[in-house]
């Protein structure tokens, strides 16, 4: 059987055989709901309709996630959950990382803790999955701050890139280029989440000013054909989650979901989590509900699938 057909057939156990990245994945929300309830007997509900604020989704987070994994156990517990949800949904390749502040506040301010963490996970649970170690950062942070933290960081070449999140409002992108800059010197791939609930115009201003190789979402782009020609011309990847866009409200419904008219126009697109343990989204139902709702099709989706494990 080929992935077209596992897709073809919407037989789940075989999509999940085959390999695929996921490279839009929040560790601390995108592990296993059934090994977290087998470790320590807690049940994670996700979402089951559209919220229509983003307090609803931090009313859930609140209610599921609270402070009950903040320490060193629980962080490495949510760590442990996320290389064992990539194994059973057949992820060869998991980008995921912590925030700079977690370093302090989980890790004792030791790098060398934090990455033997994610390492030894790797290690442990799914050897067999490339892990690219990510440095998460908080558009809320002062930007001072946020560069006291990165001094941890800089110079360990086990970091494969670095992205940015939280609020597209919470302050301006051009704040984060001293950032960036040193991120560009380290040898970082640099990324950040941007066009989710921003602008088209947005995502161009992001990539100009932090010379991004990747977009976290960016499907505001569909909106500006002139912005779609960009991406193209400048080889910059989306990494998509559709079903965090439709449950958010961002798009709405699967088969409206831009992503299939991006990438029909020749934008490089993948396919991602985003947060299971909120919309139960693992990637290969990802790939299924995409095919089920009319938005892909199976060799499209093939296509997209294969080209998230070039880089």
């Amino acid at each position: 059987m080929t992935f077209i057909d596992a897709i073809k057939s919407e037989n789940l156990d075989a999509i999940r055989s085959f390999p695929k990245a996921d490279l839009h994945n929040h560790f601390v929300l995108g592990g296993s709901r059934e090994y977290i309830l087998e470790k320590i007997g807690y049940e994670i509900t996700p979402i089951s309709k559209t919220l229509s604020s983003m307090s609803e989704m931090d009313a859930w987070s609140s209610k599921y996630i609270g402070n009950r994994f903040n320490s060193l156990e629980g962080r490495k517990l949510l760590i442990e959950a996320t290389f064992e949800q990539a194994k059973r949904d057949g992820v060869t390749i998991l980008e995921i990382g912590e925030d700079v502040w977690g370093l302090g506040e989980f890790f004792n301010n030791d790098i060398e803790e934090l990455i033997d963490a994610f390492q030894k996970a790797n290690a442990e649970f799914a050897p067999e999955i490339e892990l690219r170690l990510q440095i998460g950062l908080s558009r809320h942070c002062p930007i001072d701050y946020l560069m006291g933290c990165l001094s941890h960081f800089w110079g360990h070449k086990e970091f494969y890139s670095i992205d940015l999140y939280g609020d597209e409002m919470a302050q301006p992108i051009e704040n984060f280029i001293p950032i960036y800059e040193k991120a560009a010197e380290n040898g970082l791939v640099l990324k950040a989440h941007v066009g989710e609930w921003g602008t088209a115009r947005d995502i161009v201003t992001a990539v100009e000013a932090l010379h991004l190789n990747e977009v976290q979402h960016g499907i505001a782009a569909v909106q500006d054909e002139s912005v779609i020609d960009y991406l193209i011309d400048h080889k910059i990847r989306l990494n998509i989650t559709p079903s965090s866009n439709v449950l958010l409200g961002r798009v709405p419904n699967m088969a409206q979901h831009p992503i299939a008219q991006l990438y029909h126009k020749g934008v490089d697109v993948t396919i991602n989590s985003d947060d299971v343990l909120i919309f139960d989204s693992d990637v290969s139902k990802e790939y299924l509900r995409l095919y089920q709702s009319g938005c892909l099709t199976a060799e499209e989706l093939d296509d997209i699938r294969l080209n998230g494990l070039k880089r």
